[in-house]
């Protein structure tokens, strides 16, 4: 009975590692790329247990098929731990230009916008990105104008609203639906206090589930038009959201090689901002990739407002290459 029971378990964590392979974009096939480091820890798990079975021929098999893919989640897993070269250098104090960027999801029905309003005045970023922002939020959030007194709105009630706040000025804003009519970005350049301009690309593209999208298509085909946007420009670029993307799936590392842009958290750590009520089922959702002219000061992620999102804080250092 044991033996039937770890073979059943070995058998479903083989066919969740096999499905993100398939040519599928159906959201059955591309959802296991999310919990690799669960599956991880679960094969791992069974590869241990494996040892202790009856029949050698059925522990050789078990241990060796779990470990394989122990070892198959690992390897994609592992750029976002310590134990990974960083791609990104610390920059040395004292820093010169900084930008200190929060991206919060906020999850629309929640209005514990206190909880944001008090992390913003503690911590002051010079850009708050919201998403999930609806006219509730829009109005919840107007004691932060006085410090922000550049600002976008797009407030939608269907979980895609947006809001960005600014204290540095804004120019070229454009609000586009990139591939889906109620899925909005926000683009444009932040005119630093040195007069130079960084372009920045604001994301929240829909994530393939059965209740949004069924595929992943929409998803994938947003974040490579922003990839095939910044990729042949040398300009300062910062790109950042809910990207409903893990950090290690092959969309996310294709959207780096097409754009050349990197990842503060490699290196450095996973930065799992979703989900915020469930400790095991947790992942990074919420990204930031600049282009070569930034060095990171710090990336951390906030306590819970309530969200299911936790709060995302990163302060980069333009070195002017």
């Amino acid at each position: 009975m044991f033996e039937t029971v770890i073979s059943l378990l070995t058998f479903i964590m083989l066919c969740v590692t096999l499905a993100p392979l398939l040519s599928s974009n159906h959201w059955l096939s591309r959802v296991w790329e999310f919990p690799r480091v669960q599956i991880a820890v679960l094969t791992i798990s069974l590869t241990i247990v494996s040892f202790f079975l009856a029949s050698p021929i059925i522990t050789a098999l078990l241990v060796t098929i779990n470990g394989l893919m122990s070892l198959y989640q690992i390897i994609w897993i592992l750029p976002y731990t310590r134990l990974y070269p960083v791609q990104v250098k610390k920059a040395v104090t004292p820093y010169q230009q900084t930008i200190k960027i929060m991206t919060s999801n906020v999850l629309m029905t929640n209005h514990s916008a206190d909880k944001l309003i008090n992390l913003i005045k503690i911590h002051q970023p010079d850009l708050v990105v919201t998403l999930e922002t609806d006219l509730w939020w829009e109005e919840a959030l107007q004691s932060i104008h006085v410090d922000y007194p550049h600002r976008v709105n797009c407030a939608l009630d269907n979980l895609y609203g947006m809001h960005l706040y600014s204290k540095f000025a804004l120019q070229d804003v454009q609000v586009s639906f990139l591939v889906e009519a109620d899925i909005p970005s926000i683009h444009c350049y932040l005119i630093l206090k040195n007069a130079h301009k960084i372009k920045c690309h604001f994301l929240h593209p829909a994530p393939p589930s059965p209740t949004e999208n069924t595929t992943s298509t929409p998803r994938d085909r947003e974040l490579l038009i922003i990839a095939k946007t910044v990729r042949d420009k040398t300009e300062p670029t910062i790109v950042t959201g809910d990207l409903n993307d893990v950090a290690w799936s092959p969309t996310t590392r294709s959207f780096r090689k097409t754009s050349g842009l990197k990842d503060p958290r490699i290196g450095r750590g996973m930065f799992n901002t979703f989900h915020a009520s469930y400790p095991i089922l947790r992942w990074p959702l919420d990204h930031i990739f600049h282009s070569e002219h930034f060095q990171l000061a710090t990336i951390q992620r906030m306590p819970s407002i309530d969200s299911d999102h936790f709060p995302l804080l990163s302060e980069l250092v333009y070195i002017n290459k």
